[in-house]
């Protein structure tokens, strides 16, 4: 019981943090378009993504999967900027029947490479022991912590909406935008080739500081 609070606790941390926005911003952009009315369908959203990422995180944590985690951090951004995008195009008055199966899609494709993105930080913290039951708290522990930032979602786009009366595609929108922003910066800084060339620059100007140093 003991390591299941301790898994259950990185889980959940591994969401709320400061280090997790990339994920919290895509569970954001996910839900950006519903309101309190619609739980029904941020619940069949949210299972999608549950799905997606669960399916990845244990084919990862068991070994049967393996990929670069640079490309797979540079991925988690582009997913956030698809999702932003369809939001942002999104027709005020198009009908739900034809928006929900793209979403749905994006949240079970998109989930597959947030798990292995939750698999990376699981296995750097995970030994061969235990491992299922490691593995199945850490994840209870991430969807408690998805489910917190999609109340949070829904409780602002209500207040904004409803109460406030900011038109709901106005809202959709701006809030899209400016997530698909943070998304396209991340991609870049992420971007591999980039990744490299930032780790040379602090080689060598740690470099040129010993140097400097020791004159």
């Amino acid at each position: 019981m003991q390591d299941f609070n301790l898994y259950f606790q990185l889980g959940i941390g591994h969401i709320l943090s400061l280090d997790a926005m990339d994920h919290i911003l895509f569970v954001t952009a996910l839900c950006l378009r519903y309101l309190w009315a619609d739980w029904k369908k941020v619940v069949i959203l949210v299972t999608a993504f549950t799905i997606g990422h669960s399916i990845t995180l244990a084919l990862s944590a068991l070994g049967y999967v393996n990929f670069d985690r640079s490309w797979i951090e540079f991925l988690i951004p582009l997913t956030i900027a698809a999702t932003c995008v369809n939001n942002i195009f999104q027709k005020p008055k198009e009908t739900t029947a034809r928006q929900l199966p793209i979403i749905y899609f994006f949240a079970l494709f998109f989930g597959l490479i947030h798990g292995l993105a939750f698999a990376g930080e699981f296995m750097s913290l995970e030994g061969k022991e235990g491992l299922v039951g490691h593995l199945l708290a850490f994840n209870v522990g991430i969807e408690v912590a998805q489910l917190v930032v999609v109340i949070a979602v829904l409780l602002v786009s209500y207040l904004l909406v409803q109460i406030v009366k900011v038109p709901r595609i106005w809202w959709l929108r701006a809030a899209s935008i400016i997530i698909l922003l943070f998304s396209l910066e991340w991609a870049y800084q992420r971007f591999p080739h980039n990744q490299k060339t930032n780790d040379e620059t602090v080689v060598i100007s740690g470099g040129r500081s010993a140097i400097a140093m020791q004159q």
